[in-house]
């Protein structure tokens, strides 16, 4: 499938690799790399023998924010033209906020407003030193609404007030701080050794135990979601009791046991 957007690597082991690939603009966000990107989380990032997505940028910056373009186009629209706008912006957020497998954020140069937003919804986000980011919306005259929930949910209510009203510029010692990212770099030289270890590492764990795992932490920590848990403990305890009597489970414990690796590693 073509794409213009966006760039994808396979690396022919079960890593998928998206590239914002609109380098000369900065990777800024406008409504076709929206599109595009709910699209490839639907389609290619969805496929059975995908393990694990890295999200990363083209270029020297991971996301700008919002294409001037298309901000200039959203003070010409009418509400309820925005409010179609706004949601298709959500929507792609919470799509992939809710993808399934491991998602690993390659972060440099600078994330911006809804770049920001792009790394709350990774799982693990490893991010070079020098990397600026800046929740700048109020700048501008408007909010991080969209990304709101996200990054709310990443780095708290403390860290997103202060940041969301005052469009602070920080680096990655504080993000990590924060908890918006996991992993500093002096030099992408250094990221890109340590993003092939945790590629390796996932790709040795159990797929379904992976996906699982991710949407039990959604489930329990997501007030919407968990809201919808009849009874919290029976939850958590049905999870594994189901985990432990089905087929991967078993030849990984098996495995373990028998001291061999199990057999989805190599697949």
């Amino acid at each position: 499938m073509h794409y213009e957007t966006i760039a994808l690597t396979h690396s022919g082991t079960g890593i998928l690799t998206i590239a914002l690939n609109r380098p000369d603009i900065r990777n800024a966000f406008n409504e076709r790399m929206i599109e595009e990107l709910a699209r490839v989380f639907r389609k290619e990032a969805a496929e059975p023998d995908i393990r694990a997505v890295v999200l990363r940028g083209n270029g020297s910056v991971f996301c700008a924010g919002g294409d001037l373009n298309w901000m200039r186009r959203s003070i010409e629209l009418k509400y309820e033209e925005n409010l179609k706008d706004t949601l298709t912006l959500t929507n792609m957020f919470a799509l992939l906020n809710e993808f399934s497998k491991p998602l690993i954020g390659v972060i440099q140069g600078a994330a911006i407003g809804g770049g920001v937003g792009l790394v709350s919804i990774c799982d693990i986000v490893l991010a070079e030193k020098g990397t600026v980011f800046s929740l700048s919306e109020v700048r501008l005259g408007v909010v991080p609404a969209c990304i709101g929930p996200f990054v709310t949910a990443k780095i708290g209510a403390s860290h997103a007030r202060a940041l969301f009203v005052s469009a602070e510029r920080f680096k990655a010692d504080k993000a990590k701080e924060i908890g918006l990212i996991h992993e500093v770099f002096e030099s992408m030289t250094d990221l890109e050794a340590y993003l092939a270890s945790l590629t390796q590492n996932l790709l040795e764990c159990g797929p379904h135990a992976m996906n699982v795992a991710k949407r039990l932490v959604l489930d329990l920590t997501w007030p919407e979601r968990r809201a919808r848990l009849p009874d919290c403990i029976e939850y958590v305890a049905k999870t594994l009791a189901e985990l432990r009597v089905g087929a991967e489970a078993q030849e990984g414990i098996t495995a373990f046991l028998e001291k061999r690796k199990p057999t989805w590693i190599g697949k």
